[in-house]
């Protein structure tokens, strides 16, 4: 595994530019590394997404297409 060692002060933007420069494969890599699988989800808000697949597969014609609800929403 390649290593990087590196005490640099950067700014946020800084930081985004760097990871510009990485390959797709590092990217995916450093994502992983930030967003640990054993992160914490909220009681509220796993609640909150298993109410709404309940409702969704009590009603399926409520869910909108993609396509027709991206057009309602504002840039």
């Amino acid at each position: 595994m390649n290593h990087i060692h590196f005490n640099v002060n950067v700014n946020f933007q800084q930081l985004v530019e760097a990871v510009k420069q990485l390959s797709p494969d590092e990217k995916i890599k450093l994502n992983e590394a930030i967003w640990d699988e054993n992160m914490m989800i909220p009681k509220e808000h796993q609640t909150l997404v298993l109410d709404r697949i309940k409702k969704a597969k009590r009603n399926p014609s409520r869910m909108l297409d993609w396509d027709e609800a991206s057009k309602t929403l504002k840039p």
